[in-house]
């Protein structure tokens, strides 16, 4: 913690054995931030076998992505049906990603988006050719997939306003003490999460809703856990660490075939 700016720094170390890959990254979060970003950080690659420093990478860009990327994994897997609407709470980075990520599953026929500072969230609509809302209840009417992705520390989507049977993907709330979404809510979903131990640990939206957790996104992928798509549904994203691993070999494969 940096009690002065109410901001923490964190390193997040992974190794990955079988993809020989040793990655750790560097990542801080100042929420009082104004005209920057308040979440910054890079990705420093060693060699798995040497321990020689080999890349430093954009980790802004990398986390934007690997999170989009997890989140269109559990779409894919929770969605109930084929989803026409997506509706996207926030306007920054990650939205942007979100809708990139979950567009190319799917072709939607309307993508909704809301933020408070309404002037993001219209340009936004207007770079990636979405509806802007005023509400954030307006935004997710009806919606079958809903991204919520703002730094906000207290609720901004409520249960009333989710239809029965919609998947969520809850992105924000990355401090104990914050949550995006409305502890009835919370308690009223099938609860998947990225890592139980991390996600109980460090989940304001877990931690203040006491919501129960029903499984990992990769228990499902794997067949240990029940795609549960007709019930409603919330992937809580908190990102690992082996998703910036296995996202840092990606882009120095690529870099290296060039």
């Amino acid at each position: 913690m940096i009690p002065k700016h109410d901001a923490f720094f964190a390193a997040m170390p992974g190794y990955s054995e079988h993809d020989d890959a040793l990655v750790t990254k560097l990542v801080s979060f100042f929420p009082n931030n104004k005209n920057v970003h308040s979440h910054n950080a890079i990705l420093v690659v060693m060699d798995a076998n040497t321990g020689i420093p080999k890349a430093i990478l954009d980790g802004n860009l990398i986390t934007a992505k690997r999170t989009a990327a997890a989140s269109a994994v559990a779409t894919k897997y929770l969605v109930n049906g084929t989803p026409e609407i997506l509706a996207i709470l926030g306007a920054g980075c990650q939205a942007r990603t979100h809708f990139d990520a979950l567009s190319h599953l799917y072709k939607f026929k309307q993508v909704r988006i809301w933020n408070h500072r309404f002037e993001s969230a219209e340009k936004l609509s207007k770079d990636v050719g979405a509806v802007v809302c005023k509400t954030a209840e307006e935004a997710v009417k009806d919606a079958d997939v809903i991204v919520t992705v703002t730094a906000s520390p207290t609720p901004v989507l409520k249960k009333g306003w989710v239809k029965p049977g919609a998947h969520i993907n809850a992105v924000g709330a990355c401090r104990t003490d914050w949550h995006e979404i409305d502890p009835t809510l919370m308690t009223s979903v099938t609860l998947y999460v990225d890592d139980v131990e991390s996600a109980t640990q460090q989940s304001g939206d877990i931690i203040i809703s006491k919501a129960k957790i029903y499984g990992e996104i990769g228990e499902v992928i794997l067949g240990r856990k029940d795609a549960r798509r007709t019930e409603t549904t919330l992937f809580k994203s908190m990102g690992i660490a082996i998703e910036d691993v296995i996202s840092a070999k990606l882009v120095l494969d690529r870099l290296e075939q060039k």
